[in-house]
């Protein structure tokens, strides 16, 4: 999430701005709703009018675009501290296994005390596997990268048969394997279809309830939570080394013509934005129908490559060094992980029973406007913090426990290249 302080890229930390506050679009929805809604409008806050225009919006051009850019940007920050430590001669091992043992050790803290969504602990594990291909060239890193989303994406095309198996399940003649059929449909009907008004209670009393119930909770589920490092693993490493495989290139590091860009661009958005919206369509004339929506999870990996690659393309195109927003942006990217962890502490105590106690009392679109907000707080407080303090505090507080040396904290960010 954070590179070391000097010789910062500048194009790395706009892009990784854009990153982490995009992920904000979904994200509000698993702050603000029961789970289902993150992925099935059908199942809470509404799927007709503008919240249907809103879920169409970010399934076509954001969701898991922003999480995978955030992925790749992950991996090319992760090849930039391994390159720097061997060049100052220091152990590359050492800095990063201590890097990656740390962010574990604050997705965990996340996770349990703050939201169940946290990513961190899947990145530290993640990232400690792409440590072996550091040493990979550019084909290399790309040929890998595409045999591991082509895993995930066939390890999901079995979602959609399990489905329909669970349905015609339910009616088989063996009562025992009947029952088996519907408990195991409800699973994923909790989870990618229309829960239960039961369900729905159930979420509802437990995140309008106590901060200590939550802890409960989450802990009680600890082990699934971290289990699902398994199911998004290769797709994500995938992600972390075309990262590496970007900043080899030059991509993300200005090395690439504007013309280039705009050849990536039209091509990974000329296939990827009619795709999705195909998907959309079908999604919508299905109404949303549980085989259809985890047949249309199946299908979207290769899109979903396009489309984070076409964003990265997007962003250096329209980034303008020096520019005020773009300085802004960048100063958000900077203080990533401190932003990404504001923003569940900000989120929570909106949403959650121990703060305000919004949760489940908005239409998906009048999520928005807390979204543009925390932005907003983002784009402001970001370059203000840079101006007095090298580091954001979270970024400090991983850098000083990762190094074991109290990192010096007073005084300007320095600029970036």
């Amino acid at each position: 999430m954070a590179t070391t302080q000097a010789d910062r890229i500048g194009t790395l930390d706009t892009v990784r701005g854009v990153a982490v506050m995009g992920i904000l679009l979904m994200n509000i929805v698993a702050f603000a709703m029961p789970d289902a809604a993150y992925i099935n409008p059908a199942a809470y806050g509404g799927y007709r009018g503008a919240d249907l225009a809103v879920f169409l919006v970010n399934f076509v051009l954001f969701d898991g675009k922003m999480r995978g850019l955030f992925s790749l940007l992950f991996g090319a920050s992760m090849l930039l501290v391994i390159e720097r430590a061997e060049a100052k001669g220091e152990s590359p091992a050492r800095v990063h296994f201590s890097r990656m043992a740390w962010l574990f050790v604050f997705g965990i803290a996340h996770l349990l005390l703050l939201w169940w969504g946290d990513i961190l602990n899947q990145y530290a594990v993640i990232g400690a596997i792409a440590y072996s291909c550091r040493h990979a060239d550019e084909k290399t890193l790309v040929t890998r990268g595409i045999v591991l989303v082509a895993t995930a994406w066939l390890l999901l095309a079995f979602m959609p048969l399990g489905v329909a198996a669970m349905q015609a399940g339910i009616h088989d003649p063996d009562p025992a394997k009947a029952a088996a059929s519907a408990e195991s449909l409800r699973t994923f009907v909790d989870a990618m279809g229309v829960p239960s008004a039961a369900h729905i209670q159930s979420e509802f009393a437990l995140h309008r309830g106590s901060w200590a119930g939550l802890i409960a909770h989450r802990w009680s589920e600890l082990s699934t939570s971290l289990s699902s490092t398994l199911f998004v693993g290769a797709e994500t490493l995938g992600y972390m080394l075309f990262g590496m495989a970007a900043l080899r290139s030059g991509m993300l590091t200005g090395g690439w013509s504007r013309a280039r860009l705009r050849r990536w661009l039209l091509v990974c958005f000329g296939i990827g934005i009619p795709g999705y919206a195909l998907l959309a369509a079908w999604l919508v004339s299905r109404n949303f129908g549980l085989v259809t929506v985890a047949a249309s999870m199946a299908i979207a990996p290769p899109l979903r490559v396009l489309m984070i690659l076409g964003w990265a393309c997007l962003i250096l195109l329209l980034a303008r060094p020096g520019g005020a927003l773009t300085e802004r942006i960048a100063a958000a990217g900077r203080m990533a992980f401190t932003n990404y962890l504001a923003t569940s502490i900000v989120m929570t105590t909106l949403f959650y029973g121990y703060g305000l106690g919004w949760y489940g009392t908005f239409s998906r679109a009048a999520l928005y406007p807390v979204v543009f907000a925390m932005w907003a707080a983002m784009l402001l407080w970001s370059q203000a913090w840079l101006s007095r303090f090298r580091y954001g505090p979270f970024e400090w507080l991983w850098r000083t426990l990762a190094r074991l040396e109290f990192q010096p904290m007073r005084g300007a960010a320095l600029p970036a290249r």
